[in-house]
């Protein structure tokens, strides 16, 4: 774990002038961290299922799987994995089959195959379903979503849900884009939330609890030591990639904007050394792209032309041409207005070129209302209008529910 430390000022404290670098913040601690300190106290006496993967670590980078599994008092007695997998290896879409874990030697529930809510027969011996996985902070990242089926699976199996908190990589205090319309439901669409939501799982569980009268009985551990405002690499944690493509905190900010764009003929660079920081496709010029978007002056981004060919998935193996994204400033960048800027800039310089696919893009924007705005030549500031009233709306409604 990295030292969290404030910066290099002079301080008076107790009678002496110190640089403040010298005075380290107390570090971060993780739901599991809190949840060992307690000696696993709500725990003690139950069998335990675990939806987890290769994230589920405490801050010192020790399995929870594997504290569980030791913690006197608690038997584990089932692993449940998202997509991806247990090892978070598998590429996104893969279907996934049950396992036997080889050192726990426990079964091992996919929620990402056959099924994607646990089964009466797979909660038969639980008492108490545990989540623990690290979150990137977009409504159409799935994990979030296998949280929220399996807590409709304890409801109505009247098991205890436990979430141990962890925090949201983009920070908790911006909330961007379209809250996503009631009659647009998909595993990727699956809350009435923004695309950059601002909650943390915990946060976002007793949300859903409450707003859809589930009626789990609920227990958040809660993180300690985390600001609401604070991004990923301020936290001090070692960032473990939650899935192949977001092999980073800048891929994870990104994503959330960039990500939109998988919607689209557009490669995200997936098949790249840097996804999510790459855009481009055979027939955008990246010169004048770069040029455009450097014009704009977004807040926190830097745009340069590059060249790249993917080794897989879209434009597998053909020479894409497009941006670098740079993010030189995490806090004050804006993904989803970059999203906007972009694919209006792609509709001026490449109307023809261009090919969205309407029904994806409107699960992942929210709505139909970037279709409607978009095919009408309305400007970018326009779209980015209902986006920011959508957005600032769910800020002022999410408060009864933030922890922190």
């Amino acid at each position: 774990m990295m030292k969290r430390t404030l910066g290099a000022v002079f301080i008076f404290l107790f009678g002496v002038f110190v640089f403040a670098d010298e005075i380290k913040n107390p570090p971060v601690l993780l739901g599991i961290d809190v949840l060992k300190a307690q000696g696993f106290a709500l725990l003690q006496g139950k069998q335990v299922g675990l939806i987890t993967n290769q994230t589920g670590v405490d801050s010192e980078g020790r399995s929870t799987a594997d504290l569980l599994a030791r913690a006197p008092g608690v038997k584990l007695v089932a692993l449940f994995s998202p997509e991806h997998g247990i090892r978070g290896a598998r590429e996104h879409g893969q279907s996934i089959g049950d396992t036997i874990d080889p050192k726990l030697h426990l079964p091992v529930y996919s929620l990402y195959g056959a099924v994607q809510k646990p089964t009466p027969e797979m909660l038969n011996t639980i008492d108490v379903l545990v989540f623990d996985l690290q979150d990137v902070g977009a409504r159409f990242y799935t994990y979030l979503t296998t949280m929220g089926m399996a807590m409709e699976a304890a409801a109505q199996r009247r098991i205890a849900f436990m979430v141990l908190d962890r925090p949201n990589p983009l920070g908790g205090s911006v909330v961007e884009g379209q809250v996503l319309d009631s009659r647009i439901r998909h595993f990727t669409a699956y809350y009435q939330i923004p695309v950059r939501h601002g909650f943390t799982a915990g946060e976002l569980s007793q949300w859903y609890n409450q707003t859809q009268k589930l009626g789990v009985q609920l227990t958040v551990i809660t993180l300690k030591n985390w600001k609401r405002d604070e991004v990923w690499p301020e936290t001090g944690l070692t960032f473990t990639h939650p899935s192949p493509n977001i092999r980073n905190p800048t891929a994870a900010i990104l994503y959330c904007g960039i990500g939109m764009f998988e919607a689209t003929n557009i490669s995200v660079g997936r098949g790249t050394e840097t996804p999510f920081e790459l855009l481009g496709a055979p027939w955008i010029n990246g010169d004048s792209l770069a040029k455009k978007l450097n014009d704009l002056q977004l807040p926190g981004f830097q745009f340069s032309s590059s060249t790249f060919t993917p080794t897989s998935e879209l434009y597998k193996n053909q020479i894409c041409y497009g941006i670098k994204i740079k993010v030189l400033d995490p806090k004050s960048v804006r993904p989803i207005d970059l999203f906007v800027q972009i694919a209006c800039a792609v509709r001026e310089l490449w109307p023809k070129d261009f090919q969205p696919r309407w029904d994806e893009v409107a699960r992942v924007t929210g709505s139909s209302d970037f279709e409607h705005l978009y095919i009408q030549n309305k400007p970018a500031a326009d779209i980015l209008a209902v986006f920011h009233k959508s957005a600032d709306q769910f800020a002022k409604d999410r408060q009864p529910y933030l922890l922190y």
